[in-house]
């Protein structure tokens, strides 16, 4: 098994002579390979999947089948894409490689918004990529794409979550906001629309500027 990292989570594996790509997302630059078979999308956030971006490389593999929940379905669906569902729990063997969905539920942001559906892949019985979750699958993993940053987690419970599904082998995704550009993103964007409709101002400061908060002290 190969695997081609093009940022965050999104992955190119190579495995069997099958070529599979995960979440192509906002994050990550938009792959140019021509020889995709498989995409697979753990669910709908822009970090995972961006239409604009998947619709490019679906105009490169017109042959690759994107494969992805009901939630992620419906927004591929208003989008004219051609997809294939995946139940939890289900097994579908892509040239004689197997892809098992593993778990629903995308980690808990915070308790005031809604969750959204997450399909963590279990990938020819070696690779395991959880998307945006913890979920234990249960089974023996040889290798472990873990995530180490976002609104959703703290890096103990990466570390704590790596310890328990014991892989042998552990490499980093979901670390796309590391990057200065994206740095920014969810913390802020998430603060303002759950802090702001409770009469507190947020003040967007970044490193090196100034506020007067002078107006707030009358």
């Amino acid at each position: 098994m190969k695997i081609t990292k093009f940022g965050h989570c999104c992955l190119l594996i190579e495995v069997k002579g099958l070529w599979i790509l995960t979440d192509p997302g906002n994050y990550n630059v938009t792959p140019k390979a021509e020889e995709i078979d498989v995409i697979l999308i753990t669910h709908e956030h822009q970090d995972h999947l961006h239409v604009d971006a998947l619709k490019e490389i679906l105009l490169r593999n017109p042959q690759a089948q994107v494969i992805s929940h009901t939630g992620v379905g419906k927004i591929l669906g208003e989008a004219g894409i051609t997809h294939t569902l995946i139940a939890d729990g289900e097994e579908k063997i892509v040239k004689g490689v197997s892809i098992e969905s593993c778990s629903s539920e995308h980690a808990r942001i915070h308790h005031d918004l809604p969750k959204v559906q997450n399909t963590g892949f279990f990938i020819d019985e070696t690779l395991f990529y959880p998307g945006d979750s913890f979920h234990n699958p249960e089974k023996d993993i040889t290798i472990l794409a873990l995530p180490v940053a976002g609104p959703w987690m703290k890096l103990e419970e990466a570390i704590e979550y790596a310890k328990t599904i014991k892989p042998k082998v552990v490499f980093p995704v979901h670390d796309g906001m590391l990057r200065q550009e994206h740095q920014l993103g969810p913390t802020r964007r998430i603060s303002t629309m759950l802090l702001e409709p409770l009469g507190m101002k947020y003040v967007d400061m970044t490193e090196g500027s100034t506020h007067d908060f002078s107006s707030f002290l009358n």
